[in-house]
């Protein structure tokens, strides 16, 4: 981004690339593909198929993220519509149930009817803060019956928006019988099932058509010719005009002389990278850990899903695993590839296993959802970021509070967000508060840019016109 915008305002840019491909974590795994986990390197064997492929870091954009937005209209990127819910999808845990996977339609309908009549049963206008008059009430019990489905008598007696026991097309249909609120309640789904499509997945949420990487391809047509691989940065210090890199490829050194720096290495990785920056700086770029998520995927022989009436979407499971994916391109061609597993708050037991035994988890796993699982996929693939060259982990994680960050979280932030030397900017969702989104890395890098360009005019306004105050 930060290169894309410089140029495009007529600055002579420099783009140094550590790996054979750029992206960083927006990284999508086709055949062929080489996943560069340090000690576990793997090769993608999928077969070599548009539709086969498998978005390995980011994987989703909400269409409230409008510099993203723009940028793939911007580039070309065309977008497709990404299934977060679906009511067709599963919950699955071993303390409700049984272990028996409930469809996520079922399990919500049941849950929203079980809360509202306990709502109706207890409401009563004379223990609220602010009684409500007769036609207050009245409105709000409609509204509880209405988000509940319940009957006039204020009960919850089971519902067609949990699917059809019998009939609901050519003939009058019947609800199924509604699960028992005491199973519901055992699962560690049921605190969040009903916010599962709020916040950052709420809107509508898209995908490159043919993988994430997309976007990366559309900026880097707009850089080709400033952009070099396979470069190992063995320096980063501030001159006296700017700042000097020296970095090695293909077994030479060089040195590259700037006036301003946009870096966007892992800062827990720039620490240990030769540097003459301050002890303060330094302490900021150490300060925040880093994300553990873990990816796995299938090639499967046939898109067995969609015999079950899902079509894209995400089935829970309270296991390791934690998800798994299904995809919405490809719809009705023989394969497919379904996201196997995905823990996104600590995949390090994951990051430690070989490839085969992270796959057999995943099967077994797999198997409380589907029954024949294993039956039906084929060519797997792991991802641990932890792991991964040049990035030895995911998203920054700053110490929060309820509220924002502690102080001394807030302290390091902003002294790694402020240019060592006026000349040297840390970029990316690492530098932002709201981490792992591709929107956040965006606006980064446009801070950094506006705060340069600030800084060259003397702290003046950039805005067109005078001030008027």
């Amino acid at each position: 981004t930060a290169a894309y915008e410089l140029k495009k305002a007529g600055y002579e840019v420099v783009v140094l690339e550590a790996a054979p491909k750029a992206g960083g974590r927006v990284l999508t795994i086709r055949s062929g593909d080489l996943i560069d986990e340090v000690g576990n390197p793997q090769v993608c064997e999928f077969d070599d198929d548009p539709h086969i492929y498998f978005n390995a870091g980011a994987a989703r954009i909400p269409s409230s993220h409008r510099n993203l937005m723009n940028y793939c209209k911007e580039l070309g990127v065309e977008l497709e519509v990404f299934i977060n819910e679906n009511k067709e999808c599963y919950f699955q845990d071993d303390g409700m149930y049984g272990g028996k996977p409930v469809k996520n339609t079922e399990f919500t309908t049941s849950a929203r009817g079980f809360m509202a009549e306990i709502m109706a049963k207890s409401l009563d206008s004379n223990q609220l803060d602010e009684p409500l008059n007769q036609w207050e009430m009245e409105t709000l019990m409609g509204v509880v019956r209405s988000f509940g489905d319940l009957t006039e008598d204020q009960m919850f007696k089971g519902s067609t928006r949990g699917g059809y026991a019998y009939g609901g097309y050519l003939d009058e249909g019947g609800p199924k019988e509604p699960l028992a609120f005491r199973e519901l309640l055992r699962s560690r789904f049921l605190r969040n099932a009903l916010s599962e499509n709020e916040g950052e997945t709420g809107p509508i949420l898209f995908q490159p058509a043919g993988g994430m990487d997309k976007i990366v391809d559309g900026f880097v047509r707009q850089l080709q010719e400033n952009i070099f691989y396979n470069v190992m940065v063995s320096s980063v210090e501030l001159s006296s005009s700017g700042v000097e890199v020296i970095y090695e490829h293909r077994g030479t050194k060089y040195q590259l002389d700037a006036d301003y720096c946009f870096n966007c290495i892992p800062s827990h990785l720039m620490a240990g990278i030769q540097n003459n920056f301050s002890t303060d700086y330094i302490k900021a770029m150490r300060f925040p850990t880093r994300g553990t998520a873990y990816k796995s995927a299938f090639q499967t022989k046939e898109r067995f899903w969609e015999n079950d009436d899902i079509y894209g979407g995400i089935s829970w499971i309270n296991a390791p695993i934690r998800q798994i994916w299904y995809p919405i391109q490809g719809i009705h061609k023989e394969k497919g590839v379904v996201l196997s597993a995905y823990d996104f708050g600590n995949g390090m037991p994951f990051t430690r296993l070989s490839q085969e035994e992270r796959l057999e988890i995943a099967i077994q796993q797999g198997k409380k959802l589907h029954p024949d699982y294993d039956q039906y996929v084929e060519k797997g693939i792991t991802i641990a970021w932890h792991r991964m060259n040049h990035m030895l982990g995911c998203a920054a994680r700053w110490r929060n509070r309820p509220g924002g960050m502690t102080a001394e979280a807030e302290e390091m932030f902003q002294a790694l967000r402020q240019p060592a030397g006026g000349r040297h900017y840390m970029i990316g969702d690492q530098v932002t508060k709201h981490s792992a989104w591709q929107e956040s890395a965006i606006l980064s890098a446009h801070w950094a840019i506006n705060d340069m360009v600030s800084r060259l005019s003397g702290g003046a306004s950039t805005m067109p016109g005078t001030p008027l105050s």
